[in-house]
Protein backbone atom coordinates (compact mmCIF):
# COMPACT_ATOMS: atom_id res chain seq x y z
CA UNK A 1 0.00 0.00 0.00
CA UNK A 2 1.32 3.43 -0.93
CA UNK A 3 2.29 5.95 1.77
CA UNK A 4 -0.44 8.53 1.99
CA UNK A 5 0.77 12.15 2.39
CA UNK A 6 -0.48 13.90 5.52
CA UNK A 7 -2.21 16.67 3.60
CA UNK A 8 -4.65 14.08 2.19
CA UNK A 9 -6.34 14.01 5.60
CA UNK A 10 -7.93 17.44 5.24
CA UNK A 11 -11.62 16.54 5.14
CA UNK A 12 -13.06 20.00 5.83
CA UNK A 13 -15.38 21.51 3.20
CA UNK A 14 -15.12 18.57 0.82
CA UNK A 15 -16.75 18.92 -2.59
CA UNK A 16 -17.87 16.16 -4.97
CA UNK A 17 -17.47 16.57 -8.72
CA UNK A 18 -19.76 14.52 -10.96
CA UNK A 19 -18.67 14.19 -14.59
CA UNK A 20 -21.15 13.29 -17.32
CA UNK A 21 -20.07 12.66 -20.91
CA UNK A 22 -22.68 13.16 -23.61
CA UNK A 23 -23.19 12.69 -27.32
CA UNK A 24 -26.68 13.08 -28.78
CA UNK A 25 -28.15 12.11 -25.42
CA UNK A 26 -31.46 13.99 -25.64
CA UNK A 27 -33.51 10.85 -24.88
CA UNK A 28 -31.84 10.11 -21.54
CA UNK A 29 -29.95 13.15 -20.25
CA UNK A 30 -32.90 14.72 -18.43
CA UNK A 31 -33.22 11.77 -16.02
CA UNK A 32 -29.50 12.05 -15.29
CA UNK A 33 -29.72 15.80 -14.65
CA UNK A 34 -32.79 15.53 -12.44
CA UNK A 35 -31.20 12.81 -10.31
CA UNK A 36 -28.18 15.02 -9.63
CA UNK A 37 -30.12 18.26 -9.14
CA UNK A 38 -32.38 16.55 -6.59
CA UNK A 39 -29.53 15.32 -4.37
CA UNK A 40 -29.81 16.46 -0.75
CA UNK A 41 -26.09 17.24 -0.80
CA UNK A 42 -25.65 20.62 -2.44
CA UNK A 43 -21.87 21.02 -2.40
CA UNK A 44 -21.66 19.38 -5.82
CA UNK A 45 -19.92 20.35 -9.03
CA UNK A 46 -21.52 18.87 -12.16
CA UNK A 47 -19.47 18.97 -15.36
CA UNK A 48 -20.84 18.06 -18.79
CA UNK A 49 -18.29 16.98 -21.40
CA UNK A 50 -20.12 16.90 -24.74
CA UNK A 51 -18.81 15.55 -28.05
CA UNK A 52 -20.44 18.26 -30.21
CA UNK A 53 -23.96 16.86 -30.01
CA UNK A 54 -26.21 17.78 -32.93
CA UNK A 55 -29.51 16.99 -31.21
CA UNK A 56 -31.17 18.82 -28.28
CA UNK A 57 -28.74 17.57 -25.61
CA UNK A 58 -27.11 20.93 -24.91
CA UNK A 59 -30.36 22.89 -24.88
CA UNK A 60 -31.72 20.45 -22.29
CA UNK A 61 -28.56 20.68 -20.16
CA UNK A 62 -28.69 24.48 -20.18
CA UNK A 63 -32.10 24.38 -18.47
CA UNK A 64 -30.49 22.99 -15.30
CA UNK A 65 -28.82 25.72 -13.20
CA UNK A 66 -26.92 23.23 -11.03
CA UNK A 67 -24.60 22.39 -13.98
CA UNK A 68 -21.33 24.23 -13.36
CA UNK A 69 -19.47 23.69 -16.62
CA UNK A 70 -20.41 22.63 -20.14
CA UNK A 71 -17.53 21.80 -22.47
CA UNK A 72 -18.66 20.92 -25.99
CA UNK A 73 -15.86 19.95 -28.37
CA UNK A 74 -14.81 16.91 -30.36
CA UNK A 75 -13.01 14.21 -28.38
CA UNK A 76 -11.22 10.94 -29.10
CA UNK A 77 -13.85 8.79 -27.42
CA UNK A 78 -15.61 8.43 -24.10
CA UNK A 79 -12.48 7.88 -22.00
CA UNK A 80 -10.79 10.93 -23.54
CA UNK A 81 -13.90 12.92 -22.54
CA UNK A 82 -13.69 11.51 -19.01
CA UNK A 83 -10.05 12.56 -18.77
CA UNK A 84 -11.04 16.08 -19.80
CA UNK A 85 -13.61 16.08 -17.00
CA UNK A 86 -10.98 15.05 -14.45
CA UNK A 87 -8.71 17.85 -15.62
CA UNK A 88 -11.51 20.42 -15.25
CA UNK A 89 -12.74 19.09 -11.90
CA UNK A 90 -12.37 21.25 -8.81
CA UNK A 91 -13.90 18.77 -6.37
CA UNK A 92 -11.98 16.72 -3.81
CA UNK A 93 -13.89 13.56 -4.78
CA UNK A 94 -14.71 12.57 -8.35
CA UNK A 95 -17.52 10.36 -9.64
CA UNK A 96 -18.90 9.64 -13.10
CA UNK A 97 -22.55 9.36 -14.05
CA UNK A 98 -23.11 8.41 -17.69
CA UNK A 99 -25.83 10.17 -19.65
CA UNK A 100 -27.92 6.96 -19.60
CA UNK A 101 -27.56 6.55 -15.82
CA UNK A 102 -29.21 8.06 -12.75
CA UNK A 103 -28.89 7.80 -8.98
CA UNK A 104 -31.12 5.36 -7.12
CA UNK A 105 -32.21 8.01 -4.60
CA UNK A 106 -31.65 11.67 -3.73
CA UNK A 107 -29.41 10.74 -0.78
CA UNK A 108 -26.61 8.92 -2.64
CA UNK A 109 -24.10 11.77 -2.73
CA UNK A 110 -24.78 12.61 0.92
CA UNK A 111 -23.87 9.02 1.79
CA UNK A 112 -20.69 9.28 -0.27
CA UNK A 113 -19.74 12.51 1.47
CA UNK A 114 -20.34 11.01 4.93
CA UNK A 115 -18.07 8.08 4.09
CA UNK A 116 -15.16 10.31 3.16
CA UNK A 117 -15.71 12.77 6.01
CA UNK A 118 -15.90 9.98 8.60
CA UNK A 119 -12.88 8.15 7.18
CA UNK A 120 -10.05 10.59 6.45
CA UNK A 121 -7.78 7.78 5.22
CA UNK A 122 -10.35 6.49 2.70
CA UNK A 123 -9.33 6.88 -0.95
CA UNK A 124 -12.34 5.43 -2.75
CA UNK A 125 -15.71 3.75 -2.33
CA UNK A 126 -18.19 1.87 -4.47
CA UNK A 127 -21.58 0.16 -4.20
CA UNK A 128 -24.10 -1.87 -6.23
CA UNK A 129 -25.83 -1.10 -9.52
CA UNK A 130 -28.98 -2.24 -11.28
CA UNK A 131 -29.64 -2.39 -15.02
CA UNK A 132 -33.08 -1.20 -16.04
CA UNK A 133 -35.07 -1.84 -19.16
CA UNK A 134 -33.94 0.59 -21.86
CA UNK A 135 -37.43 2.12 -22.14
CA UNK A 136 -39.16 1.33 -18.85
CA UNK A 137 -36.62 2.46 -16.24
CA UNK A 138 -38.85 1.21 -13.41
CA UNK A 139 -38.17 -2.37 -14.53
CA UNK A 140 -34.97 -4.01 -13.22
CA UNK A 141 -33.45 -6.58 -15.59
CA UNK A 142 -30.08 -7.19 -13.90
CA UNK A 143 -28.62 -6.60 -10.45
CA UNK A 144 -24.86 -6.06 -10.26
CA UNK A 145 -24.24 -6.92 -6.63
CA UNK A 146 -20.62 -6.23 -5.86
CA UNK A 147 -18.53 -7.32 -2.87
CA UNK A 148 -15.55 -6.32 -0.75
CA UNK A 149 -12.34 -6.08 -2.74
CA UNK A 150 -9.84 -8.90 -2.24
CA UNK A 151 -6.41 -8.87 -3.87
CA UNK A 152 -6.49 -11.05 -6.99
CA UNK A 153 -10.17 -10.44 -7.70
CA UNK A 154 -9.62 -8.74 -11.06
CA UNK A 155 -7.94 -11.90 -12.37
CA UNK A 156 -11.23 -13.70 -11.70
CA UNK A 157 -13.33 -11.27 -13.75
CA UNK A 158 -14.37 -9.11 -10.78
CA UNK A 159 -14.54 -5.32 -10.77
CA UNK A 160 -16.73 -2.68 -9.09
CA UNK A 161 -19.52 -1.02 -11.08
CA UNK A 162 -17.69 2.05 -12.34
CA UNK A 163 -20.64 4.51 -12.08
CA UNK A 164 -20.71 3.80 -8.33
CA UNK A 165 -16.94 4.30 -7.95
CA UNK A 166 -15.96 7.55 -6.17
CA UNK A 167 -12.27 8.47 -5.80
CA UNK A 168 -10.33 11.33 -4.29
CA UNK A 169 -8.95 13.62 -6.98
CA UNK A 170 -5.53 13.25 -5.37
CA UNK A 171 -5.50 9.56 -6.38
CA UNK A 172 -5.82 10.51 -10.06
CA UNK A 173 -2.91 12.91 -9.64
CA UNK A 174 -0.81 10.14 -8.09
CA UNK A 175 -1.68 7.22 -10.35
CA UNK A 176 -3.01 8.70 -13.57
CA UNK A 177 -6.25 8.99 -15.54
CA UNK A 178 -7.91 6.66 -18.06
CA UNK A 179 -5.55 4.84 -20.43
CA UNK A 180 -6.79 5.51 -23.96
CA UNK A 181 -5.10 2.34 -25.25
CA UNK A 182 -8.11 0.42 -23.87
CA UNK A 183 -11.02 1.44 -26.04
CA UNK A 184 -13.82 -0.34 -24.12
CA UNK A 185 -12.28 -1.31 -20.76
CA UNK A 186 -10.25 1.66 -19.62
CA UNK A 187 -12.52 2.07 -16.59
CA UNK A 188 -11.71 -1.51 -15.52
CA UNK A 189 -8.00 -0.90 -16.13
CA UNK A 190 -8.15 2.24 -14.00
CA UNK A 191 -9.87 0.52 -11.07
CA UNK A 192 -7.45 -2.41 -11.43
CA UNK A 193 -4.50 -0.01 -11.34
CA UNK A 194 -5.84 1.78 -8.27
CA UNK A 195 -6.93 -1.28 -6.27
CA UNK A 196 -4.72 -4.20 -7.34
CA UNK A 197 -1.50 -2.41 -8.28
CA UNK A 198 -1.38 0.62 -5.99
CA UNK A 199 -3.57 -0.83 -3.24
CA UNK A 200 -5.50 2.32 -2.40
CA UNK A 201 -7.83 2.26 0.62
CA UNK A 202 -11.34 1.41 -0.56
CA UNK A 203 -14.73 0.72 1.02
CA UNK A 204 -17.70 -1.24 -0.37
CA UNK A 205 -21.26 -0.23 0.55
CA UNK A 206 -23.77 -3.09 -0.05
CA UNK A 207 -26.65 -1.07 -1.49
CA UNK A 208 -27.76 0.15 -4.90
CA UNK A 209 -26.42 3.60 -5.73
CA UNK A 210 -26.86 3.80 -9.51
CA UNK A 211 -29.40 2.63 -12.05
CA UNK A 212 -28.17 2.09 -15.62
CA UNK A 213 -30.20 1.60 -18.78
CA UNK A 214 -29.36 -1.64 -20.61
CA UNK A 215 -27.56 -1.48 -23.95
CA UNK A 216 -24.56 0.72 -23.08
CA UNK A 217 -21.27 0.91 -24.97
CA UNK A 218 -19.62 -2.13 -23.36
CA UNK A 219 -22.64 -4.48 -23.28
CA UNK A 220 -24.67 -3.62 -26.38
CA UNK A 221 -23.76 -6.86 -28.21
CA UNK A 222 -21.60 -9.98 -27.97
CA UNK A 223 -18.71 -8.39 -29.88
CA UNK A 224 -18.58 -5.45 -27.45
CA UNK A 225 -18.61 -7.83 -24.48
CA UNK A 226 -15.81 -9.95 -25.99
CA UNK A 227 -13.72 -6.88 -26.90
CA UNK A 228 -14.09 -5.54 -23.37
CA UNK A 229 -12.96 -8.80 -21.77
CA UNK A 230 -9.99 -9.14 -24.13
CA UNK A 231 -9.00 -5.59 -23.15
CA UNK A 232 -9.24 -6.56 -19.47
CA UNK A 233 -6.99 -9.61 -20.00
CA UNK A 234 -4.51 -7.36 -21.78
CA UNK A 235 -4.58 -4.91 -18.86
CA UNK A 236 -3.98 -7.76 -16.39
CA UNK A 237 -0.90 -8.84 -18.32
CA UNK A 238 0.38 -5.27 -18.61
CA UNK A 239 0.11 -4.89 -14.83
CA UNK A 240 1.89 -8.23 -14.27
CA UNK A 241 -1.24 -9.75 -12.75
CA UNK A 242 -2.51 -13.28 -13.32
CA UNK A 243 -4.30 -13.45 -16.68
CA UNK A 244 -5.40 -17.05 -17.17
CA UNK A 245 -8.22 -16.80 -19.76
CA UNK A 246 -9.96 -19.99 -18.63
CA UNK A 247 -10.12 -18.93 -14.97
CA UNK A 248 -11.10 -15.39 -15.97
CA UNK A 249 -13.96 -16.38 -18.28
CA UNK A 250 -15.36 -19.14 -16.03
CA UNK A 251 -15.63 -16.75 -13.07
CA UNK A 252 -16.90 -13.93 -15.32
CA UNK A 253 -19.68 -16.06 -16.85
CA UNK A 254 -20.83 -17.31 -13.45
CA UNK A 255 -20.82 -13.76 -12.06
CA UNK A 256 -22.77 -12.42 -15.04
CA UNK A 257 -25.42 -15.15 -14.86
CA UNK A 258 -26.00 -14.41 -11.17
CA UNK A 259 -26.87 -10.82 -12.05
CA UNK A 260 -30.00 -11.96 -13.90
CA UNK A 261 -31.36 -13.96 -10.96
CA UNK A 262 -30.50 -11.72 -8.00
CA UNK A 263 -32.79 -8.88 -7.01
CA UNK A 264 -32.04 -5.95 -4.70
CA UNK A 265 -33.83 -5.79 -1.38
CA UNK A 266 -36.55 -3.23 -0.90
Amino acid sequence: MYNKPNNFNNNINLKITIITTTYNSEKTIETNLESIQSQTLKNIEHIIIDNKSIDKTLSIVKKYPHVNQIISEHDKGNYDAMNKGINYAKGDIIGFLNSDDFYASNKILSKVMCLFRDNPSLDACYADLTYTDKVDITQTVRYWKSSDFILGSFSKGWCPPHPTFFVRQSIYKLFGNFNLNYSVASDVDLMMRFLEVNKIRVSYVPEVWVKMRSGGMSNKNLKSILDQNLDILSALRNHNLSANPIIFFVYKIISRLKQFFQRPKG
